[in-house]
């Protein structure tokens, strides 16, 4: 491995943004988000007095795509709102669809649910920490002039994203918008050769993502604290990924059928994208550092150990924590997901056909063809509840 990157160490200060009385930063073009964000600061005497933060890519309406059609198309039309995070839709879109229905998806299938969206983890934050904000941690212009220097960080980093778009192909037939998912399932389980491929490099990974670690935690972040309201899920047995209830570290606790009591979404003027507020709360925090904070014991040994070992505590404060806490949450506990593999070769494999894993959707019925009403279920109206893995 490369030596660690480092740059400069800038101590945080808590002078006035700016020397003129009054200024305007204006980015029209964000390169790290996707979604065709904007932001625009202003700043007077030295306080911020305007932040908007915009997200200018049109609405593409997919409740209205959703309404009339079968409750079975709820996944693939949900999992095209993201190339990147397809499966936090499709296992949300499906989740829907199953309490509507009275579904419950249990033992080897839930198994794969979990682990499939583990590779989603690996290979999205992956990208995140590794490909976009690494370089500006490190003062490059991108991770191709990072690789240049630090050759050994990015190779690693890019066999992790290979790793977790591995684990979406074997479970749900390729990486991008996978094909493989249905509600109440899957179309077809894993055939076992395919699951025992994963094993080996679940195991490299461990020791990767602990490297990696090291070389972030290194890094310098801004000296920034807030006080964030964090909602997320939260599982009584397990780290959680697809089920449980919403909590917050507010004392709220209630079941996700609730949501639209407690929660309501707004348009503002500049951006097309909604603003989620909670009732009582103007603003509230979802995502990693939310479910870190509400769920620390949850977390394996080795995870919880990681996290210490990088500075942090059984809560975060700031938001450039998550760059820390992508590595060990996702990899780190990539032991426990190579333990989870020998119960899945008994449990899941012992279901498994000799027929691969569809690598294309089956075509589509003709256009003439009459809405199917799946035991007696049709979509006709869309409440939104939070997608899975918040």
């Amino acid at each position: 491995m490369s030596k660690s990157p480092h740059k400069p160490a800038s101590k945080p200060t808590n002078k006035p943004i700016g020397t003129a009385k009054s200024r305007t930063i204006k980015v029209d073009a964000l390169a790290r988000v996707e979604g065709e964000g904007a932001l625009t600061v202003r700043v007077k005497n030295g306080v911020i007095q305007e932040l908007k933060f915009r997200i200018f890519e049109p609405p593409r309406f997919f409740e209205a795509l959703l309404q009339g059609r079968p409750y079975s198309d709820a996944p693939d039309i949900t999992a095209r709102i993201c190339g990147i995070c397809p499966i936090a839709y499709m296992l949300g879109a499906s989740q829907a669809m199953e309490d509507a229905l009275g579904i419950q998806v249990q033992g080897p299938l839930r198994d794969l649910r979990r682990l499939i969206y583990c590779g989603e983890w690996i290979e999205s934050h992956v990208l995140h920490a590794a490909m976009l904000h690494a370089p500006d941690f490190l003062g490059y212009q991108d991770s191709i002039q990072l690789a240049r220097d630090h050759p050994g960080v990015v190779e690693k980093a890019l066999r992790l994203k290979k790793l977790g778009n591995q684990i979406l192909e074997v479970i749900g037939g390729r990486a991008v918008h996978p094909v493989n998912l249905k509600v109440g399932g899957f179309y077809r389980t894993p055939r076992r050769r395919d699951i025992r491929t994963l094993i080996e490099p679940l195991r490299w990974a461990v020791g990767a993502a602990q490297e990696l670690l090291q070389v972030f935690a290194g890094f310098e972040f801004p000296d920034y604290h807030y006080d964030y309201t964090c909602v997320s899920l939260r599982h009584p047995e397990e780290y959680p990924i697809t089920e449980g209830r919403l909590v917050s570290n507010r004392g709220l606790d209630i079941a996700i059928d609730e949501f639209a009591e407690h929660f309501s979404e707004e348009h503002v003027a500049h951006s097309n994208a909604l603003h989620g507020v909670m009732r009582g709360t103007e603003h509230y925090l979802v995502g990693p550092i939310a479910r870190y904070n509400n769920n620390f014991g949850q977390l394996s040994p080795s995870a919880q150990q990681a996290a210490k070992a990088a500075g942090l505590g059984p809560s975060a404060t700031t938001r450039f924590t998550v760059f820390w806490y992508v590595w060990w949450k996702c990899c780190m506990p990539a032991k426990k997901r190579c333990d989870w593999l020998r119960p899945i070769r008994n449990r899941i494999l012992a279901a498994s056909t000799s027929a691969p894993v569809p690598t294309q959707r089956r075509a589509p019925e003709p256009a003439t063809a009459a809405p199917k009403r799946h035991a007696g279920f049709a979509i006709t109206a869309m409440s939104w509840t939070p997608k899975a893995g918040y």
